[in-house]
């Protein structure tokens, strides 16, 4: 037994076991890692008892135990089942880590300056090894002065690598990409909130790593390995390989903000050195962009894969290249579409007009494809599209502009029309564009009579004070441009609403002759309803009088001889007689009437007899 920092180390001994002992076994630990050390916390003896038990040689911890019977205990134990129970707030920090290593007595190790130089790097080496170990920052109580002593050698090999030349030998190569992984690749957990709506900046606080006081030394570490002049890529790259990347990449979805923006230089800085590695970054990137637009729609880093893929489409050589035409308009314009476009816009407007920029003969099909994604009742994605459109219309010319000015100015005039005064406001914007009313002026005769009903309605109607300012204003430019152009669209705009108007007369009028005729109809039918018993025979017998006249007109256009209607009358006396026959109610049938027997009108069979 030893003792260090008021704290009693037992050793897994079986005379040290047998007793019953207050300890705090090791959270968070592996399933097939040895059994920890057990800690004694004199100041907590009182208050935790926790079993220690020695089965088949191994520790067991009794932590299921039955609890003291209290006061507490006979509350909950009588709570009723179908009580609701009261959910927390999500913490805002927590730890990734899921498996630690197993508890390691970690020893301060002496500092560069106090070992002769050649010695330094064998213990460079040793403090790297050190730096493995992992600790759970889950209990913050827990192994206090090992989370120190990692932390002041993480300090120590930072300084030591930046300060000094000629460190950076081959044998160290492995170790340091080694402790990299060891203290970083791990299992993202899942997010805080997976089924709401995804993290918001300015309403949401960020979920911190509690682990960040070694992650940041580590991250700046492999950073400075990186910048370093000495860093040989022919030693490295045989350890930093596609199955690194991917596990860096997987990275990127921390909900930390802070390790992301680390992630992002990193990666940038691999992209910059590993040619060989270049293709296979940006197709796994394509890959993580195709599942979060088709699939998931949750992903944490994609504003910082947009802002390294900006600076590498600044570098692409032109011509373009077909596969990076098809990473425009497969991944960067689909993207537009997704609900969570507020987190990531900046950058993705960005990397749309580095490519026009590159090349303007791509204006088209981004035009295009950001009008088929146009959203319909969502206005601050809308406001967030305008912004997009007039940063590209001002990087591309007269030329493309003309290509796509009917389609643009069509859905702008929709936009100015909006009674959501913000989208109304931005769309307006585009007049005080110097450039954009260049081009606009060059092109005036075709885009006056697209905008200026739009305009001219907006400013006889809208609520909102300053689009109406706004409108008049663009309207002002309209008549310095062309004042005859101007004239004739408002001279058609007005006959326009008249023929309008007449139409509209004429289908009201249509209408109402319509209503006026049903209501006749309703009445005739009315009257029909209530004409008196007497009336009825009048009109039943006119009626029958026609048919029979009909009838006998046809017979007479038709050559009948007077045997054939003998005998035709004379089957029409027999039935007439066996319909007598049944004229009488069956006595015998109550309750249903079979189809066969239909009582007859003797009127109706008199008059066909006739």
């Amino acid at each position: 037994m030893t003792t260090n920092n008021n704290h009693t180390i037992i050793t897994n001994t079986p005379n040290t076991l047998n007793k019953q002992q207050t300890v705090e076994p090791k959270a968070n630990t592996a399933p097939d890692s040895p059994k920890p050390n057990i800690i004694i916390d004199p100041s907590n003896a009182s208050d935790t008892q926790v079993k220690a038990s020695r089965v088949n040689g191994n520790v067991t911890f009794m932590h299921n135990a039955k609890p003291d019977p209290g006061p507490l205990y006979h509350r909950l134990k009588n709570a009723p089942i179908d009580q609701i129970p009261i959910s927390k707030a999500p913490r805002r920090q927590k730890s990734s880590r899921f498996y630690v290593t197993e508890k390691v007595q970690l020893e301060p190790t002496p500092a560069f300056h106090e070992v002769p130089i050649h010695m330094r790097q064998d213990l460079f080496i040793r403090k790297i090894k050190q730096c493995t170990v992992v600790f759970d920052f889950s209990d913050p109580s827990s192994e206090l002065r090992e989370k120190e002593i990692k932390r002041q050698t993480l300090q120590e090999i930072l300084e030591y690598i930046s300060m000094n030349r000629g460190v950076l030998t081959e044998n160290v190569y492995p170790e340091i990409i080694h402790m990299f992984a060891i203290n970083l690749f791990r299992p993202i957990p899942p997010p805080v909130n997976p089924i709401g709506d995804a993290f918001d900046p300015e309403e949401d606080e960020p979920v911190l790593e509690l682990a960040w006081p070694h992650l940041q030394i580590v991250y700046e570490f492999f950073l400075r390995f990186l910048e370093s002049p000495e860093f040989n890529i022919n030693y490295a790259k045989k350890y930093i390989d596609h199955k690194f990347i991917n596990q860096l990449l997987e990275l990127f979805d921390s909900e930390d903000p802070r390790e992301r923006d680390f992630l992002k230089t990193t990666l940038h800085r691999i992209y910059g050195k590993f040619l060989n590695l270049r293709a296979f970054i940006r197709r796994s990137i394509n890959n993580i962009f195709f599942q979060f637009i088709y699939e998931t729609e949750r992903h944490n880093g994609v504003a910082e894969f947009l802002e390294i893929l900006g600076s590498i489409i600044n570098g692409f050589a032109l011509p373009l290249k077909e596969e990076h035409k098809l990473f425009l308009s497969n991944v960067l314009i689909p993207l537009h579409k997704v609900k969570s476009l507020v987190l990531y816009h900046p950058q993705l407007a960005y990397c749309v007009v580095q490519f026009l920029e590159k090349d303007q003969s791509l204006t088209h099909e981004v035009i295009t494809g950001l009008l088929r994604y146009w959203p319909k009742v969502n206005s601050p994605k809308e406001v967030m599209f305008l912004n997009e459109i007039e940063e590209i219309l001002d990087v591309i010319d007269v030329h493309e502009f003309q290509k796509i000015m009917c389609p643009l100015f069509t859905k702008l005039s929709q936009c100015v029309a909006s009674s959501h005064f913000q989208v109304s406001e931005r769309a307006l914007y585009y007049w005080s564009n110097d450039y954009v009313v260049s081009m606009m002026a060059e092109n005036i005769k075709v885009i006056m009579p697209l905008i200026f009903p739009t305009l001219y309605k907006t400013s006889k109607t809208h609520w909102n004070k300053t689009i109406l300012s706004l409108v008049y204003t663009a309207l002002k430019l309209c008549i310095d441009i062309d004042p005859a152009l101007f004239d004739e669209c408002a001279n058609e705009y007005k006959n326009q609403k008249q023929l309008e108007r007449k139409l509209q007369k004429e289908r009201e009028d249509n209408w109402k002759l319509l209503r006026q005729k049903v209501e006749k109809m309703s009445v005739s039918s009315k009257e029909a309803e209530f004409t008196p018993q007497e009336s009825k025979n009048e009109v039943f017998q006119k009626m029958c009088d026609d048919e029979i006249e009909c009838i006998t007109n046809e017979l007479e256009s038709v050559n009948i001889n007077d045997e054939d209607l003998v005998n035709h009358q004379k089957e029409e006396k027999d039935l007439h007689s066996d319909l007598q026959q049944i004229d009488g109610p069956p006595a015998q049938y109550q309750t249903f009437r079979r189809k066969s027997i239909i009582p007859v009108d003797e009127t109706v069979c008199s008059l066909l007899i006739l």
